[in-house]
C-alpha cells in the first residue's frame, strides 16, 4: 500500500487555516513511549467516525461510516483518508461552513495502540491487527483492505476480533456517545463553538448567543474546610458523603459567563473547559457552587493521578461533584442549613446530571459507620461528615469532618535524588511545615510516569537551591541530594508513619497546585468529639540510624520456586502496601491450587508492572523476557492463527509476578479438548450500589435452576463485586452448543424475574439489577481463575467457596492476598466430588432452550 508517511501535503492542500481552527499539518519526530490512537466523531455531510493511528509522526486516518462495532460479525466500512498531524488528535470543535469537512468534531475516544507484527509490513499486505487501550475501544481489532474500487480510494474493513471485550449485543457508540475530553455531546460542542481546549478567558462566548443575566457572575468565596477525625460522628443530624480525590473547585456561572476557581481563589477557567461548557448549557443566574473536579477510574473511584494526566494531556473525562450552593440570583445561601442548600443545588443541576459532567454528590443521613465500611471495601479515600443543620462558614470547621480509609496527604518537595539510569531523578525528598521551617520526612520513588518525570525535572531546573530548607536530614541522604525551593506541593499516598516520623511506602499521586507550601503540615486525626490534635513534632536527633523498613507480610526469603525478583520491595497495591515479593510468595504457595484448574489451558494475563494505580494491560501472546515455564502454541482464529500462552509448571506463577502479572484469566477448555469446553461460567455482576446479599440470592437461584436440570455447580467469589457460578462438565459438546445452553438458561432466568435480573450487556437495562453474564462461554473468552489475585484495591483474591459457607460471607472481595496465604491449605471447597465433571445431556440442552426433548 502506498503511503505518504512523512508528508501532510494532502491535508494542508484541503484546508484554509485562516478560516478553520484545525492545526496546521507538520510531521512530528517520533517520541519514545506508546503509540496513540484517536477516534473523532464527525458530524459533517454525514455523521461518521474518523479512526486514526499514530505511525511515523502522523495519524493514519480512516472514515468509519457507522462507527466501531464490538460484534466480530460486523465488518464496518473504513475509507482511507489523508494522513493528519499528531496535533489533530487533541482537536474538538467546529470546522466552519465552506471549509473541507465542515461540521462538528468530537474527541470520542483516545488511548494507545500496539501493532501485532511490523505495522509497515502488515499495512503493505493489506491487513493489520492491533490491540487498543482506549477509554471506549479496547482489546484486539483489525483493519483489512478490500479490493480497490479505484486508484483514488481505499476501502478497508474495521473488525473487532474475538476476545474479552467483544460483544454481539453491545452498541458502543450508542452506549457511550459523548466526548472523552470535555464530556459534551455534539449539540453542546456546536453551541459552545471554538475548540474545547481554548475556552474564552472569563467572559461570555460571543458565539453562544445567550441572553445576559440580571445578576453578575459571583466572585470567589473562601471555602469551608474539614477537620480530620479518627471515626465518623454519631447522630441523624449528620450527612455523610464519599470523600473525593480531586481538585476543590468553585464554579461561578451567570448565563454564558462561567468561571472556575481553585481552593485558594486562583482563576482556573481555562483548565476546565468541559465543566465551563456544561455550566453554560444550564443558563444559570448568578450561581456559585462548591465541589470537586475529579476523574473516575474503571471501578468508579476518583483518582487524583488520572485527573493530573487529564489536565496535562487533554485526554480524560473530568466531571464535577457539586456538594454545596453558596449563591444564586443575588441571594446568599450560606446562612441556610446544608440540607436546604443541597436540595436547591439538585434542582439547579438536575438537567445537567444526564450528560454525566455535572453531578450533585449523594449523601446519606446518620449512617457514617456503614458508609465508611463501604468506602473501605471499595478502596475509596474516605468519607465526609457534615452537619445538616449548619450554615456554610469559610475556614476550618468541625461542622465538616473527614474520615480517611487510606493515608494520603500533601507534602512539600525539598529536593530529589539523581538517577543512575535514563531518567531525570530516582526519588523525591519530602518535608512538612513545622514552626517557621520544614522537617524532612523521607523519600518517595514510585508513581512516576515518563511524562511526570520530565515535567517535574523541568520544574526543578527553575527552582534549584544550594541548601535544603530543612535541618535534620540524614547524612546519607544529603550526600546525593539536589535541593529546590520549597514551594512545590505533592500529594502522596502512603502506608503510614515509621516510629521516627518518616513516610512509609509512599507513592506519588500528583502535584497540588491549589495549596501553598506554608500550609502543609502533618495531618493528625482527632478523636470523635474532640478538638483536633496539634501536629506531632519530630525528635531533635537525626532519625537516620533508627529508620524502620516497611514490614513485609511474608518473609523475603520465602521459597519462590527458584525465581529471582528484581525490586521485590516494589509496592503493587498502594492502598495496602502489598509488594511484588508478597505477590510472588502468594503465587508460589497457591501454585498447586491454581495448577489444578488452570494448567494446560490458554491464559490471558493482566499485567500491572507499575502497580494497580498505573495503567495495566492484557497479554495473551508471548513476549520477550518471559520465563521458559511460560509456553505457547499456535491457535487457529477467525483471521488466521496466533501464538497463545499457557503453563504447566508451578514456577511459572511466581515468575509471572516478576513481570507484574496480577490476574490470570483462563479458557473454558483445556488444550487437549480445545473445541469442547469442560466448564460453564455464569458471572453474576451487580449494578453499582446493590448489596452483596442480592448477589448471593442470585447465586442460589442459579444453583437451584441448574440443580433442577440435574447439574451440580460451585460458587466462586470473583474478588470484585460478583459471584461466578461454575459448572464442571465433561468435554462432550462443542462451543456453539455450550454458548447456546448458557445463553438460553440465563435469558429464561432473567425473564422470570425481569425486575431483578438481566441477561443482556446493555448498561441502560442493568440499572438496579444483577447482570447474568453468560458471554464467557464461547471460544476464546476467558474467566478469572480460582485463587487468582485481582488488580483491585486491597489485593483481593478470587476464592472458591462452598454453598454452605456462602450465606455467612459479606463481600465478593472478602478474601485478601495476605490473609489467603494462611487459608490455602484448608481451601477444599472445590475438592473431590464437588468439582467432578458431569454429563451435560441433550435433554438438559433442550430444557434450557424451553424445548421438549
Amino acid at each position: 500500500m502506498a503511503r505518504s508517511a512523512a508528508s501532510l501535503d494532502r491535508y494542508n492542500e484541503k484546508r484554509r487555516f485562516s478560516e478553520t481552527p484545525e492545526p496546521r499539518g507538520r510531521a512530528a519526530r517520533r517520541k519514545s513511549g506508546p503509540l496513540r490512537f484517536v477516534v473523532q466523531k464527525h458530524d459533517a455531510t454525514r455523521l461518521h467516525y474518523d479512526f486514526r493511528l499514530e505511525l511515523d509522526g502522523v495519524l493514519l486516518s480512516w472514515a468509519v461510516t457507522k462507527g466501531p462495532s464490538l460484534n466480530p460479525a460486523d465488518k464496518r466500512l473504513a475509507v482511507r483518508t489523508e494522513d493528519h498531524p499528531l496535533e489533530y488528535g487533541g482537536f474538538e470543535g467546529i470546522i466552519p461552513k465552506g471549509n473541507y469537512g465542515a461540521g462538528t468534531v468530537m474527541l470520542w475516544d483516545t488511548g494507545t495502540w500496539e501493532p501485532i507484527g511490523d505495522p509497515h509490513e502488515e499495512l503493505a499486505k493489506g491487513k493489520i491487527a492491533f490491540n487498543l487501550h482506549g477509554e471506549k475501544m479496547r482489546g484486539r481489532w483489525a483493519l483489512v483492505l478490500m479490493r480497490k474500487a479505484s486508484e483514488k480510494r481505499e476501502n478497508w474493513l474495521l473488525i473487532k476480533e474475538r476476545d474479552e471485550e467483544a460483544s454481539e449485543t453491545r452498541d458502543l457508540p450508542g452506549e457511550l456517545p459523548d466526548s472523552v475530553a470535555s464530556g459534551r455531546d455534539l449539540a453542546a460542542i456546536a453551541a459552545a463553538g471554538g475548540i474545547w481546549r481554548s475556552a474564552p478567558r472569563g467572559g461570555a462566548d460571543p458565539k453562544a448567543a445567550r441572553a445576559a443575566k440580571s445578576h453578575r457572575c459571583p466572585a470567589f468565596i473562601p471555602p469551608e474546610l474539614a477537620t480530620l477525625m479518627e471515626a465518623p460522628p454519631a447522630g441523624d443530624d449528620w450527612l455523610f458523603e464519599v470523600k473525593f480525590d480531586g481538585y476543590r473547585i468553585e464554579i461561578a456561572a451567570s448565563g454564558a459567563e462561567v468561571r472556575t476557581y481553585s481552593r485558594s481563589g486562583l482563576d482556573w477557567t481555562e483548565r476546565f473547559p468541559g465543566l465551563v461548557a456544561a455550566a453554560k448549557s444550564l443558563d444559570l443566574d448568578g450561581v456559585l457552587m462548591d465541589g470537586e473536579a475529579v476523574v473516575m477510574d474503571a471501578e468508579g473511584r476518583s483518582d487524583f493521578g488520572l485527573l493530573q494526566h487529564a489536565l496535562e494531556s487533554g485526554q480524560g473525562r473530568i466531571v464535577y461533584m457539586a456538594f454545596d450552593l453558596l449563591q444564586e440570583a443575588g441571594r446568599d445561601w450560606r446562612k441556610k442549613p446544608l440540607a436546604e442548600r443541597k436540595a436547591r443545588l439538585r434542582e439547579l443541576l438536575g438537567p445537567a446530571e444526564r450528560d454525566g459532567v455535572l453531578h450533585v454528590s449523594d449523601h446519606i443521613a446518620g449512617e457514617g459507620p456503614a458508609l465508611l465500611a463501604m468506602a473501605r471495601e471499595r478502596g475509596l479515600e474516605g468519607i465526609m461528615a457534615k452537619r445538616a443543620d449548619r450554615p456554610y462558614r469559610s475556614g476550618r470547621s468541625e461542622a465538616w469532618q473527614k474520615i480517611k480509609v487510606a493515608q494520603a496527604q500533601e507534602f512539600v518537595i525539598l529536593g530529589y535524588r539523581p538517577s543512575d539510569k535514563q531518567r531525570p531523578f530516582s526519588s523525591l525528598l519530602l518535608g512538612l511545615r513545622e514552626g517557621d521551617g520544614f522537617r524532612y520526612v523521607g523519600r518517595v520513588g514510585s508513581g512516576f510516569s515518563e511524562e511526570t518525570l520530565n515535567r517535574l525535572a523541568g520544574e526543578f531546573r527553575s527552582r534549584a537551591a544550594k541548601r535544603p530548607a530543612a535541618e535534620a536530614i540524614p547524612a546519607a541522604v544529603r550526600r546525593e541530594a539536589r535541593w529546590v525551593k520549597p514551594d512545590l506541593v505533592a500529594e502522596i499516598a502512603f502506608g503510614g508513619w515509621t516510629r521516627d516520623g518518616f513516610v512509609r511506602q509512599g507513592r506519588f499521586m500528583g502535584l497540588r497546585e491549589d495549596k501553598p507550601a506554608k500550609d502543609v503540615t502533618r495531618e493528625e486525626p482527632a478523636a470523635s468529639g474532640a478538638a483536633p490534635k496539634p501536629a506531632a513534632k519530630s525528635p531533635a536527633k537525626s532519625p537516620a540510624k533508627s529508620r524502620a523498613k516497611p514490614k513485609q507480610a511474608s518473609d523475603p526469603a520465602a521459597d519462590l520456586l527458584g525465581v529471582t525478583l528484581t525490586h521485590p520491595e516494589k509496592v503493587l497495591f498502594p492502598d495496602c502496601g502489598v509488594t511484588k515479593q508478597e505477590l510472588a510468595a502468594y503465587l508460589a504457595a497457591a501454585a498447586p491450587r491454581i495448577l489444578s484448574v488452570a494448567a494446560d489451558r490458554y491464559v490471558s494475563l493482566v499485567r500491572c508492572p507499575d502497580g494497580i494505580a498505573a495503567e495495566g494491560f492484557f497479554q495473551r501472546h508471548p513476549s520477550q523476557g518471559m520465563d521458559p515455564t511460560w509456553q505457547h502454541a499456535r491457535v487457529t482464529t477467525t483471521h488466521g492463527s496466533e501464538e497463545y500462552l499457557y503453563f504447566t509448571e508451578a514456577r511459572a506463577l511466581p515468575a509471572a509476578a516478576q513481570l507484574g502479572v496480577i490476574e490470570f484469566h483462563i479458557w473454558g477448555s483445556d488444550r487437549a479438548h480445545l473445541e469442547q469446553p469442560d466448564r460453564i461460567v455464569f458471572d453474576l455482576d451487580p449494578d453499582e450500589g446493590l448489596p452483596f446479599a442480592i448477589v448471593k440470592d442470585a447465586a442460589f437461584l442459579m444453583r437451584d435452576v441448574l440443580a433442577a436440570l440435574g447439574l451440580r455447580s460451585l460458587p466462586l467469589l470473583s474478588g470484585g463485586k460478583g459471584i461466578h457460578v461454575v459448572v464442571p462438565i465433561r468435554p462432550d459438546h462443542d462451543w456453539p452448543a455450550i454458548k447456546a445452553f448458557a445463553g438460553n438458561l440465563s435469558r429464561r432466568v432473567a425473564a422470570e424475574r425481569p425486575e431483578a435480573y438481566v441477561a443482556t450487556m446493555s448498561k441502560a437495562k442493568r440499572h438496579g439489577r444483577v447482570f447474568i453474564d453468560h458471554f464467557r462461554n464461547e471460544r476464546g473468552a476467558t474467566a478469572i481463575a480460582p485463587f487468582s489475585p485481582r488488580a483491585r484495591p486491597g489485593a483481593p483474591v478470587a476464592w472458591p467457596v462452598s454453598w454452605e459457607d456462602l450465606p455467612s460471607l459479606r463481600a465478593a472481595n472478602q478474601f485478601r492476598l495476605r490473609d489467603a496465604m494462611s487459608l490455602l491449605r484448608d481451601a477444599s471447597a472445590w475438592d473431590g466430588k464437588a468439582a467432578a465433571p458431569q454429563h451435560l445431556t441433550r435433554a438438559m440442552l433442550a430444557a434450557a432452550a424451553g424445548d421438549t426433548p
